[in-house]
């Protein structure tokens, strides 16, 4: 009985010890981490994604995380080409490309490239004016990134992008620039206003040009049309005239003669024409009052 119970003590004992040894052995490690794994001081290399089995007490291993990270710069102070205080502050994006290199070669990275990242900013400004500092914000990112890539690259750590957040001019050249705002707005405004009045001037004189053509247009054709209508009488006229003789033309004289009889006035002025065309009427009359004189005669006994 004695050595039934000591048997069942034996094995809780190792239960008890294998299950700490086995929660130690084994590692989950997400799809976005690595392992490094050192063994006995030295670096075996990297595991991950998922189950890792490790030899609890002789490895020992760092976690690596392989997503994009940002790095935070605080605000710093720099001197411009043109010897122009100037404070910047910015963020440094980056990813592990080595897990071990990371861990190997830099003992804190981020202090490290946060070191760098200033002193570099510092060398990239000294040489740029101040306007150009204000005016050329992502060529100084440009300039950052591929200087921080070379420095971070034997890291294993690639630097992805350089964002410049904030930019502080001194106050003078803040107030300098905001009169030069106020006057460049002021000068929009008047361009503004100026090609405002250009296009309605414009518009107005090609109103003005329009409304010219077309009543220049409608005297034309009013003149065209009263031309031909004109011309039309004169030929209405001139077709009458012709199936007009003279003893029809002496006739329309006396019926005028007789209107002119009719009138109050006591003065005429008859054209000698009037006598010429008279003639055949006259003659007629008097052959016919001749005809009317001998049918008389002859009957008389």
């Amino acid at each position: 009985m004695s050595d039934f119970l000591g048997s069942l003590f034996a094995i809780f004992v190792i239960l008890v010890l294998l299950v700490p040894l086995a929660a130690m052995a084994i590692r989950i490690v997400r799809e976005y981490q690595r392992l490094v794994v050192f063994r006995l001081g030295r670096a075996i290399g990297q595991k991950g994604p998922g189950v890792v089995f490790i030899i609890p007490f002789i490895d020992r291993t760092v976690t690596v995380d392989l997503r994009e990270i940002f790095l935070e710069i605080p605000k710093q102070t720099c001197i411009t080409r043109d010897n122009a205080p100037i404070d910047i502050d910015f963020l440094i994006y980056y990813k592990v490309t080595d897990p071990v290199a990371t861990v190997v070669q830099v003992g804190d990275f981020a202090g490290a490239s946060q070191g760098i990242a200033i002193t570099t900013l510092r060398a990239v400004i000294g040489d740029i004016l101040l306007d150009d500092v204000l005016a050329k914000r992502e060529d100084i990112n440009r300039v950052l990134r591929v200087k921080l890539d070379e420095v971070t690259e034997r890291w294993g750590v690639k630097v992805t992008s350089v964002e410049i957040r904030e930019i502080t001019p001194p106050r003078e050249v803040q107030t300098a620039m905001n009169r030069q705002l106020a006057a460049e707005r002021e000068r929009r405004a008047v361009v503004t206003e100026a090609d405002g009045k250009r296009e309605a001037q414009i518009k107005v004189a090609d109103g003005d040009r329009q409304g010219t053509v077309l009543r220049a247009q409608g005297d034309r054709e009013a003149a065209i049309l009263k031309a031909e209508g004109f011309a039309l009488a004169l030929d209405k006229v001139y077709n009458v005239a012709r199936t007009v003789d003279q003893k029809t033309m002496s006739l329309q004289y006396l019926d005028a003669l007789t209107m002119l009889g009719n009138s109050p006035a006591t003065k005429f002025v008859v054209p000698v024409e009037l006598m010429s065309l008279l003639k055949p009427v006259q003659e007629y009359a008097q052959k016919a009052w001749q005809a009317d004189a001998g049918g008389d005669g002859g009957g008389q006994p």
